[in-house]
């Protein structure tokens, strides 16, 4: 189905979840250094996006993401090798996922408007 996209949130069994927004904090920090530029980025606010990392980085043995505050040097943010580790391990779900069910959504294409009302 061309235009048609999964979206997959893991509810993991400690009650932590991750997430497709979750995924995009951690590789909009990756690529823009910052927490705040990557907020920026996703249209989300500092606090909303500060409180995603926290929920990120405490359902983990070892941080997501480790930030520097602010000031002269600058400050910034780093999403860690486990931060890597979630983002590569969350899209290889979403391709298995995808490749599972190809049938299903070539099937759910044929019931499918295909115009745009």
């Amino acid at each position: 189905m061309a235009g048609t996209r999964l979206s997959i949130r893991i509810d993991l069994s400690t009650g932590a979840r991750i997430g497709p927004g979750k995924i995009a904090l951690l590789e909009a920090i990756r690529t823009t250094g910052s927490i705040s530029a990557a907020a920026r980025a996703l249209d989300m606010s500092y606090r909303r996006a500060w409180l995603l990392v926290e929920e990120v980085n405490n359902a983990l043995r070892e941080p997501a993401v480790t930030a520097a505050t602010g000031g002269r040097s600058g400050g910034g943010a780093v999403v860690t090798a486990v931060g890597e580790q979630i983002i590569e391990l969350y899209h290889a779900v979403e391709a298995h996922a995808r490749g599972a069910a190809s049938e299903e959504f070539r099937a759910l294409g044929k019931l499918m408007r295909h115009d745009k009302t």
